[in-house]
């Protein structure tokens, strides 16, 4: 019971991979399940068949991750896979993120909860308009920690120049995206070579091996703000004859920590109260910390409703506004235009909102602010100003990923068309 406590209280590490089309994510998670004894035997064993029916004179270790039909016929991959694995000092969860420039979007959404980055480098090819383009992504998502890993070092001779170059290049262009916080390693996924153990290969590097990295970069990071906020699901109103005067406010606690005897202001109306119960499922509890999904209980019978949000008063306040500067990337082959209409959902709040401005969007391969655009296509990423019908409650996306993002919903079709990261 005592070890199953253990592996329950393990720290859990997300992170994301990501490149260009061909340049071996697949195959170094595969390495990362295979070398950490991760995999089923009858996975393997299926693997072992595929490779042999593909002409593989070894085991295809990317196999393991290229579970859609269509990417193992096209050899690429085109939708987020999620793996999961641990060893003896961490638990993680991967994301292998689409190359294809057409799949930015699947990006997006992926790494928009990652911990950790690991952007893959051919060092046959070097940095390409992909590892910017993916590098800039996880900057603008606030991703903490980014690891260049150059592979398939076994097909350049394992030269140091070749390493020192990339990383010179990456280095250069991560000034200009002000990224900070990055490690480089010199890889093979293929044969393994200063993933899970040292390389013979490369004596010159000295630094840590891709594993050893992983379990103990820190991850104590703010994803979201030590301020208390509390998106409003749901109002709970008398279900019964029993209990005429309860009225609870159902929420997931998306920053921060409350108590009964806190005063709390609901946003964006203003109003103030005390506190006084917080209940999880039947059980009162004496706190309650972000994420746990809770009720409270206030002193006061206040209007409040789906969407509103709870602060403590005498905390940090979020902003209230109508007009917000966001930075977006857009999903939908439609393309989005200067005073298009969107559902925007943020939090647990929903409105109508106007584009009334794109002010620049992001070239990829120059890195410059294109100015006077009028219209955004599928996988653009651009700074655009949004109004709102009714007003909303967010910070930062870089103070609270929860309260800070939004999504743009198109209210002909319902789909999401465009995800934004509120500047």
């Amino acid at each position: 019971m005592s070890n199953n406590r253990g592996y329950l209280d393990m720290e859990l590490l997300r992170f994301s991979t990501a490149g260009s089309v061909d340049d071996g994510k697949s195959t170094l998670i595969g390495r990362l399940l295979y070398d950490s004894k991760s995999i089923f035997e009858d996975q393997l064993e299926a693997v072992e068949k595929a490779s042999k029916s593909r002409g593989n004179e070894e085991v295809n270790l990317a196999l393991l991750t290229d579970g859609l039909r269509a990417e193992r016929e096209q050899g690429i991959t085109i939708d987020v896979a999620y793996r999961y694995f641990a060893t003896p000092k961490r638990k993680f969860i991967i994301a292998d993120t689409p190359g294809h420039i057409q799949y930015t979007r699947n990006m997006v959404t992926d790494a928009s909860t990652a911990d950790l980055a690991i952007i893959l480098v051919d060092a046959r090819h070097g940095v390409l308009e992909q590892t910017v383009r993916h590098s800039y992504i996880s900057s603008l998502l606030g991703i903490p920690h980014i690891l260049v890993a150059i592979n398939k070092m076994d097909l350049v001779d394992f030269s140091e120049d070749v390493y020192k170059k990339i990383k010179e290049d990456y280095q250069k262009m991560s000034e200009t995206l002000h990224i900070h916080n990055t490690v480089f390693i010199p890889i093979s996924a293929k044969l393994g070579d200063n993933v899970v153990k040292k390389s013979d290969n490369m004596p010159w590097y000295q630094g840590k091996v891709l594993l050893d990295f992983l379990e103990t970069v820190p991850i104590g990071h703010k994803l979201i703000s030590e301020e208390f906020r509390y998106p409003v699901q749901y109002v709970i109103r008398p279900i019964s004859d029993q209990f005429p005067d309860f009225r609870g406010y159902a929420g997931r606690v998306s920053g921060g920590r409350i108590r009964p005897g806190d005063s709390v202001k609901v946003l964006p109306s203003g109003q103030t109260s005390t506190v006084t119960h917080i209940t999880q499922a039947k059980e009162e509890l004496k706190e309650a910390t972000a994420p746990l999904s809770i009720t409270l209980q206030l002193a006061d019978d206040i209007d409040i409703s789906r969407g509103d949000m709870l602060v403590k008063t005498e905390e940090r306040q979020p902003q209230v506004e109508q007009d917000i500067t966001l930075d977006v990337c857009w999903f939908n082959e439609t393309p989005a235009q200067v005073r298009n209409k969107y559902i925007i959902r943020q939090a647990t709040a929903e409105t109508m909102g106007i584009i009334r401005s794109i002010n620049f969007r992001r070239n990829i391969n120059t890195l410059e602010k294109e100015q006077g655009v009028t219209e955004l296509k599928i996988n653009d990423i651009a700074e655009i100003t949004l109004h709102t019908a009714n007003p909303l409650v967010f910070d930062t996306y870089l103070q609270n990923r929860v309260t800070g993002s939004l999504i743009f919903i198109d209210p002909d079709t319902n789909e999401t068309v465009g995800a934004g990261m509120i500047k």
